[in-house]
């Protein structure tokens, strides 16, 4: 049998590119480099990397000069040489001894020459040329070159002394000969003119003097100054024009004193400033939170400027409000906390949180309608019992003067029976009470202020007293239909609109009449007062304060009748315009009072759609939709001059009015009046003044005058 062999070319190349490879991996397996392989040290002390292999890696430090010649640096070399004052040592990164941190110090001290030894004759103490090798075995693979200038120090000559320099008397002086010269007996640096610097050290910053003034550099007068010109050279005009500044007013006037020493008290150079625990308010006021007795803020729930709910919100001083949340609950809330909570009542005392429970039965207000359950052993077991459940927490505070004298709460809870579609609507409310608590608070005094609900009434008792009625808005929660809808109340100058969700079936659209009055009737619910106040504190005993609430008749084009599953002229929005005027002013504050309340019904069309899909479901008639049903409110002042009416004769006098008649006799003296606004009318005065001062003079000096002053002569004579 015969067997193939390669050619031998092929054997030539393999072994070629083996001893290649053996090359490669031998280089790089000895292939170290300093990073960075040149320095300039101006300290006693440099450091550098060598990376690579640095397993058998040798390092030799030596000092080298450039050729005379070439100017270059000899080949680096492994023999060591002997440099009493360079210390070299060295330090493995890593774990796998691929780098070393190699450092460099100098071992000599950097002072002057003076009664010691081993110093420094020359303020540049060392000035030469290191190289450190990396070599393996006596074959040098890298070199770190470093350039080392050193400069001695410069100690104070005298004891250092922590004394400072304080002004007591601020007179000035003149503009001192070297105004950087601070240390006394120091040389300070980059002040070239300082007396206590020597030559050499003056070499070290030269050309890093301090310029002008501060540095010694006196600013020569400027051009204009009238000792910065000589005769020889300066212009005809120059003395005359030229300005005159003594030597002592200059820009730097006080700012160079004759001052003191004084020794300063020895204080750490750092030192956290001690923050006082925080001090309570022994007494409260407006707006400002109310805190326990532990120093911690009384909180009730809340809703933010976003709509979220916040659990512990802190409540303020005499501002009442109302907060609703909606939350889904997913399983029985925790069991409620103690709320008999200890309350610093701002008058040195507390007052502690009288909580009174009450159980309600009807929840039709607070939790949703659950989803109709569908038949079935697992779905009934599914629901779950959750027992007092707190629905409403409602807060009174009774305040008198700055602190508070008693906190009442009545914690609603209820049996809540939980499903997969129970939505748990709370109420939160806080309100101060000053005297009676069943009265009611008052909205100005007298004038209406913005915030405060407008307050209405009504009067069908044969005494003609009269008794409050609300003005409100939709509050839409939940669900958002009208049937579980909060109402909340109209606060004046707030323009406002708010709406809820009504069911309508198709029953319902086919009889369009009744469908109309129930609507107006649900919308007429929200205003049912007669009257409104006009100032903000009522009068019950008297109409003088009161007006009637006027309802305005709109004439619709639109058809009464309708079609199936469509109603038109529905009255579904309620708008409620107030005018407002200005009465006159207490202290300096407008009084705004109500001057007429208008109620508008806008009147529109319900249709409902229908679904072909379904095979015409408004067949159906227990189909139905939701219309939006809305409310709003509109502001607007009205503007009532307190001027007397004009007279017929003042409308139609218009002899001086320069705008409405084309002679004005006003601006017959055009310069000396107001009328003339081409300059301003100091000016226009004087210039009128000086013409008629010249005419006057010229009719003096004329020859009218003259042939009188004669007349007169020959009469007397």
């Amino acid at each position: 049998m015969s067997t193939k062999r390669p050619p031998a070319c092929l054997n030539v190349v393999s072994q070629t590119l083996f001893v290649f490879v053996l090359l490669l991996k031998e280089e790089a397996a000895c292939s170290v480099v300093f990073q960075p392989s040149f320095l300039v040290a101006s300290g006693a002390r440099a450091s550098a990397f060598l990376v690579g292999n640095v397993s058998d890696i040798s390092l030799t430090i030596s000092s080298v000069t450039p050729s005379n010649t070439t100017g270059r640096l000899p080949l680096p070399s492994c023999v060591p040489s002997s440099l009493a004052q360079w210390n070299l040592s060295q330090e493995i990164i890593g774990k796998f001894q691929t780098a070393l941190l190699v450092h460099v110090s100098l071992n000599r001290t950097l002072q002057l020459c003076g009664n010691k030894t081993e110093c420094c004759a020359q303020p540049l103490c060392v000035g030469e040329t290191v190289r450190v090798s990396a070599c393996l075995g006596n074959v040098p693979l890298s070199s770190l070159v470093i350039q080392a200038q050193i400069y001695a120090q410069l100690p104070p000559a005298g004891p250092v002394s922590e004394n400072k320099t304080v002004i007591p008397n601020q007179v000035f002086q003149p503009l001192g000969h070297c105004p950087c010269d601070l240390s006394p007996g120091e040389c300070d640096v980059r002040c070239c003119c300082d007396q206590d610097c020597t030559p050499e050290l003056l070499w070290l910053f030269a050309g890093h003097c301090l310029p002008g003034p501060f540095g010694g550099s006196i600013i020569l007068a400027p051009e204009y100054d009238c000792a910065s010109q000589s005769a020889e050279n300066a212009p005809d005009w120059f003395p005359f024009l030229c300005v005159t500044s003594p030597s002592e007013n200059n820009p730097f006037l006080g700012l160079f004193y004759h001052g003191q020493t004084v020794f300063p008290k020895p204080a750490p150079s750092f030192q956290a400033q001690q923050v006082a625990p925080p001090v309570p308010s022994t007494h409260y006021r407006q707006g400002e939170p109310i805190l326990t007795t532990d120093n911690q803020y009384f909180t009730i729930p809340q809703v933010s400027l976003l709509g979220q709910c916040l659990e512990s919100a802190p409540v303020a001083f005499l501002q009442d409000f109302e907060a609703v949340c909606v939350r889904t609950l997913q399983a029985c809330p925790a069991a409620p906390a103690d709320l008999r909570v200890a309350v610093r009542d701002g008058l040195g005392g507390v007052v502690t949180v009288n909580v009174v429970d009450e159980v309600t039965t009807d929840l039709s207000s607070f939790v949703s309608s659950p989803a109709k359950l569908e038949s079935g052993p697992e779905l009934v077991a599914e629901r779950q019992l959750c027992v007092n459940v707190v629905l409403a927490l409602m807060y009174t505070l009774d305040w008198r003067g700055n602190g508070l004298t008693a906190i009442n709460l009545i914690r609603r809870t209820g049996n809540v029976t939980l499903n997969a579609a129970v939505s748990l609507t709370t109420r939160y409310s806080a309100v101060f009470v000053n005297g009676n608590v069943t009265a009611q608070p008052n909205s100005g005094n007298p004038g209406y202020q913005v915030g405060r609900p407008v307050i209405g009434g009504f009067s069908d008792s044969p005494t003609g007293a009269i008794e409050r009625a609300a003005i409100s808005l939709w509050q839409a929660v939940g669900d958002g239909l009208c049937s579980s809808a909060d109402v909340r109340p109209v606060l004046y100058g707030l323009n406002s609109t708010s709406g809820c969700l009504m069911p309508v079936s198709l029953l319902s659209l086919t009889q369009c009449s009744q469908l109309r009055e129930t609507v107006r009737s649900v919308l007429a619910g929200l205003v049912p007062a007669s009257l409104v106040s006009r100032t903000g504190t009522p009068d019950l005993s008297s109409l003088a304060t009161w007006t009637n609430i006027t309802t305005v008749v709109q004439n619709s084009s639109q058809p009464a009748g309708g079609f199936s599953g469509s109603c038109s002229r529905v009255p579904a929005h309620l708008h409620i315009h107030i005018r407002s005027v200005i009465m006159g002013m207490v202290g300096g504050v407008p009084q705004k009072m109500i001057q007429a309340v208008e109620l508008s019904f806008k009147e529109t069309t319900w249709s409902l759609e229908c679904d072909a899909i379904e095979g015409n479901p408004c067949v159906n008639p227990h189909l139905t939709q939701s219309f939006p049903v809305t409310s709003s409110v509109t502001f607007t002042d009205t503007l009532i001059s307190t001027q007397p009416p004009k007279s017929r004769f003042r409308i139609n006098f218009t002899e001086f009015d320069c705008e409405r008649n084309d002679v004005c006799w006003p601006e017959l003296a055009f310069p000396l009046t107001p009328y003339y606004t081409g300059e301003p009318y100091s000016q226009a005065l004087a210039k009128g003044l000086i013409l008629v001062f010249f005419f006057i003079a010229a009719s003096v000096l004329g020859t009218p005058w003259r042939q009188i002053r004669q007349a007169w002569s020959n009469t007397s004579l």
